[in-house]
């Protein structure tokens, strides 16, 4: 392991690619039910992770956001999530997310699991930007971010 690999974890965030950001995600015993079976609340966790590396490899450090930044935190306000295959032990499979929308004080973010060609789960994620429990208006440079405009 290089030294560059012993203190840069990114390669551990996915891929971004062309505002589309890819994660594997290898299915543990854990993440299963009783048959052997991803437990549906497991792809909620498997969602979040796709949704946390892409802002993290699009540039936005929730982090700073919150505790340097201006208090502002993202929350999920919807899914809408379509359980389409199951995914089993032992199976890898890639979180893909991407940016469908930015509003005032709000993103829509498509995901889908996917396991090679067979699409698993899709949704699709309203998250509202927040600020002490209310809703905040996105400033301008996090938009650029978000919108694919421009990288810090």
């Amino acid at each position: 392991m290089s030294e560059t690999q012993r203190t840069d974890f990114s390669y551990l965030a996915g891929q971004l690619s062309d505002g589309v950001h890819r994660l594997p995600v290898r299915i543990y015993y854990e993440d299963t039910d009783f048959s052997g079976i991803v437990y549906h609340a497991g792809y909620l966790r498997f969602l979040e992770r796709g949704r946390t590396d892409f802002l993290r490899l699009a540039g936005v450090d929730q982090s700073v956001l919150h505790d340097e930044g201006q208090g502002l935190a993202f929350a999920v306000r919807r899914m809408t999530i379509d359980f389409i295959r199951p995914a089993r032990m032992d199976d890898v499979v890639e979180v893909e997310t991407r940016m469908a929308e930015v509003r005032g004080a709000s993103l829509v973010i498509a995901q889908a699991i996917t396991r090679g060609n067979d699409v698993i789960v899709t949704a699709d994620v309203r998250v509202a930007l927040i600020r002490g429990g209310a809703p905040a208006r996105i400033p301008e440079a996090l938009r650029r971010i978000l919108s694919g405009g421009n990288t810090p």
